[in-house]
């Protein structure tokens, strides 16, 4: 019959697969329990990450010890590091770890952009914010993870595709922001029409084969709706922070909801809303029509239980042929000033 001392030194052995360090040196085992009548161990064992396929290994391992050591059968419990243990070990992480965007070891903060519908300007909404972020600043990296309907590369002006040295992929750098977008990938504006098993490898390479660098934040440009592809990228994400963006009318709010959903139903926070084509202010009178409706991203605010980060009317920006991004707006455009200010209140909200 296996005794606690010797759970302790079996478990303890062990290494947590994100932190590369034994379990008796995260502290991480929080509860033995042995039943003797039916040589029964049960341990409660905190980690870096839950629900991952290395969570699955080393529930194996635990097991297999245990075993191996006369127990019966074996039970075990999983809890997550809470934020002030991973930071003690930050530190002591190494250079590998600490360049694994999915690893906890990494500081980067992700932002997901979503919507529940497509032509709501979730792109246009990613790659402005992202630019905003950049001119207070921050160390930013954009994914265009709209793999079917890639477009953050034209609406930028990037003419040049990436850089490949050795095994690595240094993303394209436009106003300060980082890029990477499957419209690097194809020729001549070729439909993808792979499935997803496919797609889902090159999501993984986004995030492990690409050198990022050091970022303050991540924005994910994600596919419109809830379908495999956004889904495989919130389960794929070790922590996510999520703005959804709609238009006024009530029934883009009410698809978009279900965006917001699944990012809750996934264990990421939704940290606000964006109200894109909120009106069409007349150049000549100076009133607002509101073309879209009224109410949407209030609406959907509320029924989110979070905030409306900003509210952003019909127009575009002021091209210029020298410095040709038809998407972005300008720093001192009426349009550029509101993502500053929507971009303030994301840092503000991320600390």
């Amino acid at each position: 019959m296996v005794n606690e001392q010797q759970v302790k030194e079996l478990v303890g052995s062990l290494e947590d697969p994100f932190l590369h360090r034994t379990l008796e040196e995260t502290k991480a085992l929080k509860e033995i329990s042995i039943k003797e009548d039916k040589n029964h161990v049960s341990v409660k064992i905190a980690i870096a990450k839950t629900n991952t396929a290395e969570q699955m290994q080393l529930q194996m391992k635990v097991v297999e010890v245990l075993k191996n050591a006369g127990a019966a059968s074996v039970g075990i419990r999983f809890e997550e590091h809470p934020p002030e243990v991973l930071e003690q070990f930050r530190g002591k992480a190494s250079e590998s770890e600490a360049q694994d965007l999915l690893s906890p070891m990494n500081k980067v903060k992700f932002i997901s952009i979503a919507s529940g519908k497509g032509g709501v300007g979730k792109s246009t909404v990613s790659v402005n914010l992202a630019v905003a972020l950049a001119r207070l600043g921050k160390k930013v990296g954009l994914i265009d993870a709209d793999i079917y309907g890639f477009s953050v590369p034209d609406m930028m002006g990037i003419a040049q595709g990436p850089k490949i040295e050795g095994t690595r992929i240094i993303p394209v750098e436009r106003f300060g922001v980082k890029v990477i977008s499957m419209g690097f990938f194809v020729e001549d504006n070729a439909p993808v029409v792979w499935r997803g098993p496919m797609l889902g490898k090159v999501l993984d390479q986004f995030f492990k084969d690409v050198e990022w660098g050091e970022l303050d934040y991540l924005l994910l440009d994600l596919p419109p709706g809830t379908g495999d592809v956004a889904l495989d990228i919130h389960q794929m994400l070790p922590a996510s922070k999520e703005i959804v963006v709609t238009t006024p009318h009530p029934t883009a709010a009410f698809v978009a909801a279900r965006a917001g959903a699944m990012a809750l139903q996934t264990d990421h926070e939704v940290i606000g809303v964006i109200e894109n084509m909120a009106w069409f202010e007349s150049k000549t009178s100076g009133e607002k029509e509101y073309v879209f409706g009224k109410g949407g991203g209030p609406k959907l605010a509320e029924e989110l239980r979070t905030d409306l980060l900003g509210q952003i009317p019909l127009g575009q920006p002021d091209w210029n042929e020298q410095d040709f991004a038809p998407s972005v707006y300008g720093a001192m455009h009426n349009t550029g000033g509101i993502y500053r200010d929507i971009a303030n209140k994301v840092i503000a909200k991320l600390g």
